[in-house]
């Protein structure tokens, strides 16, 4: 969806190997704009690495896929052919399609990926650093609108009926592209495993002997400093929103990098979103949509969708979070984090 949505980096923190059988391996290349991190553990290294050499295939297929960046990608198709006919979609796309509709139908319209006009407009607009006017916004949001799609599932179709109109996949690729690397990793037997997908990361069992694989999470506006406290997680997916690298600021109001789509304007309630969720796209869309909506609609649309939230931001110099009651059983230590509702 729009942005490319920017999840903030989460560190995944490794103890040392605990057996002699089993060992954890550790792949990193530079996929989808960011490092990729693969870690699995495995008793054979020449097994862990020609997995890790699929894996990293796999990802560039699926990166053909889904890409607005690359003119020969599926997406880019599809958007070149928007106003002039259907496309058939690969069984990926359309997978991916299905829980798009989803998760813009359960998030009120807060996630959605047919938001490409806007996202290139803001791109364009962080780039020269000249805010939009509104007639150039008003004009962008009127091609946005999932129910503007015209989806065939009998013949596995999908047509832009409007030429402009745009798909962007940014907020829940990375994260089904990860889901999709644990996954293949199971099916060829290796269940102990991490994808971390630029800061969308999906995991599977815990590794050796640890309760769980440990997760970090940036402090608002940061890039290295982490809350005191970490997550501990096995198999689910774990992504966090927020405007480290990219916002706008305008007459002293700073405009996140993640737009409202019903607004076509960044959002302003600036905070970092933290999802737990069973998938690795839940946790993604997720988190950007609660990103845009009122803390307690996020709280309840979390929930419904049998994830975890944690809210954090700054007020008035101090960190404050909200939270579903189902977040701190991931906490690490024990002790609640102060303020915390």
């Amino acid at each position: 969806m729009k942005r490319l949505i920017y999840t903030i980096a989460l560190l995944v923190f490794f103890t040392p190997f605990l057996t002699a059988q089993s060992k954890k391996f550790i792949y990193t290349e530079t996929k989808m704009g960011s490092p990729f991190n693969l870690i699995l553990v495995s008793t054979d290294s020449n097994q862990a690495n020609t997995l890790a050499q699929k894996c990293f295939q796999l990802i560039d297929s699926l990166n053909h896929i889904f890409s607005n960046y690359d003119s020969s990608s599926e997406l880019s198709i599809i958007n070149a052919s928007a106003g002039l006919r259907p496309i058939k979609m690969s069984s990926a796309m359309f997978d991916l399609v299905k829980q798009s509709k989803h998760a813009y139908e359960e998030s009120s319209g807060t996630y959605d990926i047919t938001i490409g006009p806007l996202s290139a407009l803001w791109r364009k607009a962080r780039k020269s650093k000249q805010f939009p006017s509104t007639p150039i916004i008003v004009a962008s949001k009127k091609l946005v609108g999932f129910n503007q799609l015209k989806i065939n599932t009998i013949a596995q179709t999908i047509f832009l009926p409007h030429v402009g109109m745009q798909l962007d996949f940014g907020g829940i690729a990375k994260g089904y592209i990860a889901q999709w690397v644990i996954d293949y990793l199971a099916q060829n037997g290796i269940h102990q495993a991490l994808a971390d997908a630029g800061g969308d990361i999906v995991m599977s069992g815990n590794p050796l002997d640890n309760k769980g694989w440990l997760i970090g999470i940036n402090l608002p506006e940061t890039t290295d400093d982490l809350l005191t406290k970490k997550l501990l997680l096995q198999n689910s997916a774990v992504a966090t929103s927020g405007d480290v690298y990219q916002s706008f600021e305008h007459k002293g109001i700073k405009y996140s990098h993640i737009i409202d789509p019903r607004t076509g304007y960044g959002v302003t309630n600036l905070r970092n979103v933290t999802i737990i969720a069973k998938h690795g796209a839940t946790a993604d869309w997720l988190a950007t949509a609660c990103s845009i909506l009122p803390i307690k609609e996020a709280k309840k649309m979390a929930a419904a969708n049998k994830a975890a939230l944690l809210i954090t931001t700054i007020q008035n110099g101090k960190l404050h979070f909200e939270s579903t009651p189902n977040f701190k059983k991931y906490w690490q230590a024990a002790n609640v984090i102060q303020g915390e509702n």
